[in-house]
């Protein structure tokens, strides 16, 4: 049986327990990995607690990006052989000693990164590009980056600010030293946010990109006058009640390769600041379900 970590019910982290299952064979499309390293990311407590449809069967293996070893290739899979290092998204949960990938959502890891850096590649890394993609700003123009210190916020500054673009983010006055060394000017969160941000692009702001979503958002509104150079991947109902975009995700294979070979060159950090055990991924969860865990967290399996 292959150790895996999960929830039982909908709910708090009081429905998540260790869970046995079989060894998985990879199907049609897939690879069948054993996993060295999984991300963490909110997406992953917010399907536990119901908030993204109740649809999935129960018991159910949290995780939804991970690296390994492949172990088998299923049907119609090119690209890839057993023994090959790989990362990408995964189909049956990551959290766990084995699992499966999609294939065309998974990349060859180069030889000199690590496993952990490539498991938070696949949906933070990947959906802070798709957004960039999405808002199309050239070299010289101002992004404004709602929630910068974050996983999504982390690689979206570090690209942006490689596009030539000038960067200010959101974030507490804790991640003041942090968001400067994503190439990002930081501004303090909370009343009179828009004053702030103001003062800081006094030439105006010519994008956003909205990763808290809610008040949060509505209080920068007025910083910027074209909606459609809105995008968030937070909360949909308030960026259309905006005038904005939601995130349009068209990720491929050849994305996160491009993505990894980044890390590879050391342009791009994914800013792992904490690393734990499978045993311990209850605590993992609970540090990126408190809304207050900087850059990437990640559970690597032994």
């Amino acid at each position: 049986m292959v150790k895996a970590f999960g929830f039982v019910d909908y709910g708090g982290p009081e429905t998540q327990e260790f869970l046995d299952r079989p060894p998985l064979e990879a199907g049609p499309g897939q690879l069948a990995i054993s996993v060295r390293a999984a991300g963490v990311n909110p997406v992953d407590w917010k399907i536990r607690r119901g908030f993204l449809g109740r649809e999935r069967q129960l018991p159910t293996v949290m995780g939804q990006e991970a690296s390994g070893v492949v172990q088998q290739v299923g049907p119609g899979v090119t690209g890839f052989t057993p023994g090959d290092e790989v990362f990408g998204r995964v189909v049956t949960g990551g959290f766990a000693e084995q699992t499966l990938l999609s294939a065309e959502l998974s990349a060859l890891k180069p030889e000199v990164v690590g496993f952990d850096q490539v498991a938070t590649l696949c949906v933070s890394a990947a959906t802070a590009d798709d957004a960039l993609r999405q808002l199309a700003l050239g070299a010289g123009r101002t992004l404004l980056i709602l929630g910068v210190a974050g996983g999504v916020g982390s690689v979206a500054a570090q690209l942006a600010h490689r596009g030539g673009l000038t960067v200010i983010g959101t974030a507490s006055d804790t991640n003041r030293a942090y968001v400067a060394s994503l190439g990002a000017t930081h501004v303090r969160y909370g009343g009179g946010v828009a004053e702030r941000i103001a003062a800081a692009a006094p030439g105006g702001v010519d994008g956003v990109l909205d990763l808290i979503g809610g008040d949060a958002l509505r209080e920068v509104a007025g910083v910027f006058t074209d909606r459609t150079e809105l995008v968030s991947t937070a909360d949909r109902s308030t960026v259309a009640e905006l005038g904005g975009r939601y995130v349009a995700r068209s990720t491929t294979s050849e994305t996160l390769a491009a993505l990894a070979a980044l890390v590879a060159t050391g342009e791009l950090d994914p800013h792992i600041t904490n690393r734990y055990p499978l045993t311990h991924a209850a605590e993992a969860l609970a540090a990126v379900e408190s809304g207050h865990s900087r850059g990437k967290v990640v559970l690597e399996v032994a």
